[in-house]
């Protein structure tokens, strides 16, 4: 397996598992009161959005060559650590 490839499936990985956690957090927000369930959904909403862009790098990972993908590979790590990020100061605010 190239460097890549154990990269991308690294990086999969890891975002299964904050979809996982994604996931508990919706089913949190719905169990929460009115008064902080929209608030809740907002910052859900913004989680997917980060997931989706990270999603993106990650597809353009897969379009870059044996050269170029160390480059690509900077872009992935941005976005994947700002869904880090996000995820956890969500599961902080909404425990």
């Amino acid at each position: 397996m190239s460097d890549k490839d154990s990269y991308r499936k690294k990086t999969l990985a890891k975002m299964e598992e904050w979809n996982a956690e994604i996931d508990k957090l919706e089913a949190r927000a719905d169990r929460a009161g009115s008064d902080v369930q929209l608030e809740y959904f907002e910052q859900l909403k913004r989680l997917r959005a980060l997931q989706e862009e990270a999603t993106g790098k990650l597809d353009e990972l897969d379009d870059a060559d044996d050269d170029s993908w160390e480059s690509a590979r900077d872009d992935v790590d941005i976005a994947v650590n700002a869904v880090e990020r996000a995820v956890n100061v969500a599961g902080a605010r909404m425990s």
